[in-house]
């Protein structure tokens, strides 16, 4: 697969408070779960000095993240792989223990605007969504296979879309599809024109999304694996950008919290400021969660 992810600028989210929440230390050892086109990593690299390994499931993000920390190679490792891997990856690399991990579950800007995979309902692309080449599953395998009912259930279960049942229908009856504005128009057809700030079509391209890479149960799974990656007093810092991941990110904070192994950096959810949204737009719905580490890796192997 061919693609060109060189155009749109990322504008990273939450830096000021990612930093901070990180309490990122000098000659300080950090994962980048999400690594994307590099903006949080430089921000900690340049406030660190120390090393960082970052990871991504999209080969075009790796390649523009090791253009960007140009000045850092002899202290960076970028991996192209995903992040429900981070056990193995870790260890492969002996980079543990560690003093941070972040996750940014957001999509860079490259990928909605210039990768050609159609994460955007916004330009005309091939209905792909896949965030690997390796990946067998494509959102349009998904929308021109799937039962009615099977359709409906994923929207509404990983889109919250009140609609599903009228998307599903309208999908099915108009299949097969191939690319996003033939998706688009289906749905506005479905549901109607754009009602508001949000999107008709928001919901089921999040919902086909999530399923074509497994970004729940995968964010799940990474989750339970950074915690003991993490070193005595080491951050574990999650920006999320919709319900679903807040909720897991939530839930699993408050659970490691009433096991000991964790205590809540903050009492309340990060935000943006007024003046970040303005600035970034796509910043407005991104929440920050940070826990930090109170008991050490080999207390909690051995319980």
């Amino acid at each position: 697969m061919s693609v060109t992810m060189s155009a749109p600028t990322h504008i990273p989210v939450l830096v000021k408070e990612m930093i901070e929440a990180l309490a990122v230390k000098a000659s300080g050892r950090y994962i980048d779960c999400t690594l994307g086109a590099g903006g949080h990593a430089l921000a900690i690299l340049d406030c660190s000095g120390g090393q960082l390994l970052g990871i991504d499931a999209d080969p075009e993000a790796i390649a523009l993240a090791w253009a960007r920390l140009e000045a850092y190679h002899s202290s960076t490792i970028l991996v192209n792989d995903n992040f429900a891997n981070l056990k193995e990856i870790t260890t492969k690399y002996d980079f543990l223990p560690v003093d941070g991990i972040l996750f940014d579950l957001g999509l860079s800007s490259p990928q909605l605007e210039g990768s050609g995979r159609g994460f955007s309902f916004q330009r005309d692309e091939p209905l792909d969504m896949r965030l690997s080449p390796s990946q067998e599953v494509s959102a349009a395998d998904i929308v021109n296979t799937s039962t009615e009912a099977e359709l409906a259930r994923l929207i509404a279960t990983f889109g919250e879309e009140r609609y599903s049942h009228r998307i599903a229908h309208r999908i099915v009856q108009q299949r097969p599809l191939k690319t996003t504005l033939e998706l688009v128009r289906v749905i506005e057809q479905a549901v109607g024109g754009r009602r508001g700030k949000i999107h008709p079509a928001t919901r089921t391209f999040q919902a086909l999304r999530i399923a074509v890479n497994r970004e729940l149960e995968h964010l799940e799974s990474a989750l339970q694996q950074a915690t003991s990656l993490l070193g005595f007093g080491g951050r574990l810092v999650v920006i999320s950008y919709h319900s679903l991941d807040d909720r897991i990110v939530k839930r699993f904070m408050l659970s490691e919290v009433g096991k000991a192994h964790l205590r809540l950096v903050y009492k309340k959810v990060i935000t943006p400021s007024l003046a970040e949204v303005q600035f970034n737009p796509r910043s407005r719905s991104a929440k920050l969660r940070a826990a930090e580490r109170i008991t050490t890796p080999k207390e909690v192997a051995c319980e």
